[in-house]
């Protein structure tokens, strides 16, 4: 899916079924300069993630369900170490090649969005005939 930060256009997978979640970008050895992950959530918590089984230096940005980014944090490759969310607000993770968010310039408060519009309307659009 195509997401775009600002004037920046990014390609990523989805992470939304359980196993998907919890394997994220394990195992893998390449990523692409201008590719990433983004992991959907149901609800909004509070994020946790690391890097067991990744090889690839990775930074993630915790997002908010209307789409801003809330953090940016740099993953060491096979740490497993957890690095938490300082909120519970979480509903989305975007992981990228480490450095691609200071690259571009990326910092919180930017939104992430799709062709479809925001990430809520993209992945939780009520039925039109809903109120």
């Amino acid at each position: 899916m195509k997401l775009w930060l600002g004037p920046k256009e990014l390609s990523a997978e989805l992470a939304i079924m359980p196993r998907e979640l919890a394997t994220g970008m394990m195992f893998r050895r390449e990523m692409g300069e201008n590719e990433g992950m983004l992991f959907i959530f149901g609800r909004p918590l509070r994020a946790s993630f690391y890097m067991k089984n990744t090889y690839i230096p990775l930074s993630c940005a915790y997002i908010d369900p209307e789409g801003a980014i809330l953090e940016i944090h740099d993953l060491v490759p096979l740490d497993e170490t957890p690095v938490e969310a300082k909120t519970d607000q979480v509903q989305y993770v975007l992981e990228v090649k480490q450095g691609w968010f200071e690259h571009n310039g990326m910092k919180p408060g930017m939104v992430v969005r799709t062709e479809g519009g925001s990430l809520r309307d993209t992945f939780f659009r009520r039925n039109k005939s809903e109120p």
